[in-house]
């Protein structure tokens, strides 16, 4: 027998609606307990990661860029060679046709010979003692016994550092200059200079 048996039909309504409230009210229960059951679950097994997050150790800072700095530093100022001196003997002035420098002081680079063509004794040797005090570069000392030179003179090679050098050497010991003759033309490079007798009477450098 069914418990709204007895009842009148507004009765019977409001038992039937009372149950759909109460069956309503049973699922949504249940829902509610399985969501909140979830809820609490997923919240241990996703909190262990946190504190590992932050609260472990932390890596140490980098120092690849630090400690390749000074290397870097160092490296890039390469040490400048050392200054290149003139071997000994060899005049510090600047050489014919190099750039800089004063053209007199230039010209005394030119290599000087000294030929003696007179009686006197190491008359030449005399002579190239006086070009070397006076900064020349004299490098052959030695008699001319080939016929007769009418004066002390300078001679060069025309177009050659040798003419500038054999015209200031001349000016500067009171004696001439002129082209090479015939005799010398072949010789060796350089100013020869040819002293006579004169040069020793009144040697201008002496």
């Amino acid at each position: 027998m069914s418990v709204f048996s007895g009842m009148s039909r507004p009765m019977k309504a409001a038992g039937v609606v009372l149950v759909g409230v109460a069956i309503v009210a049973a699922v949504i229960g249940g829902i509610t307990a399985l969501s909140g059951g979830g809820s609490n679950e997923a919240g241990p097994s996703g909190t262990p990661t946190q504190p590992g997050t932050s609260g472990g150790p932390s890596s140490p800072p980098s120092t690849s860029s630090t400690a390749t700095s000074p290397s870097t530093s160092s490296t890039a100022s390469p040490t400048p060679p050392p200054p290149t001196t003139p071997p000994p003997g060899q005049p510090t002035s600047p050489g014919p046709g190099q750039p800089g420098g004063d053209q007199q002081a230039s010209n005394k680079w030119v290599t000087v010979r000294v030929y003696n063509n007179s009686l006197i004794e190491h008359l030449a040797a005399r002579a190239a003692d006086d070009f070397r005090k006076a900064g020349w570069n004299v490098t052959e000392v030695k008699g001319y016994p080939y016929g007769t030179i009418p004066e002390t003179t300078a001679y060069y090679r025309p177009g050659t550092d040798e003419e500038a050098a054999a015209k200031q050497l001349a000016q500067e010991f009171g004696f001439k200059a002129e082209p090479r003759f015939d005799g010398i033309k072949d010789a060796s490079p350089g100013v020869i200079v040819i002293v006579t007798k004169e040069y020793g009477t009144n040697p201008k450098g002496s």
